[in-house]
């Protein structure tokens, strides 16, 4: 495992169609798991009114905001629908049942801010 990526927790401790958030210097990341056992990591904070997306509905590759019901697609992090806006998202991978963040990224973003 590259000394790149944090190693956040197994993917077990994220209910499958749900997230964790994991908070960082620059601020919350909410990490989703798909049914497919797939990971995502997006901003925390919904672009509209600052809905916590982790407390979102997961479907698919997609989450709902619980404040609006706008849906924010995972991989990208854009807005569907008639809907506009964009959450940052972040790398995250699995490796060996372990959930990462790649933290140059984390840095990088953070310097940006």
């Amino acid at each position: 495992m590259s000394s790149d990526w944090i190693d956040i927790g197994a993917l077990e401790d994220i209910p499958a169609r749900g997230a964790r958030v994991v908070k960082t210097a620059m601020g919350c990341v909410a990490v989703f798991r798909t049914g497919a056992d797939e990971v995502f990591a997006l901003e925390n904070s919904c672009p509209h009114k600052g809905g916590p997306l982790s407390e979102g509905i997961v479907h698919g590759n997609k989450v709902t905001c619980p404040l609006h019901n706008w849906v924010f697609s995972l991989e990208t992090g854009e807005a569907q629908g008639a809907d506009e806006g964009t959450v940052p998202t972040y790398p995250a991978r699995i490796d060996s049942g372990r959930v990462l963040l790649e933290h140059s990224f984390l840095q990088s973003r953070m310097a940006a801010e």
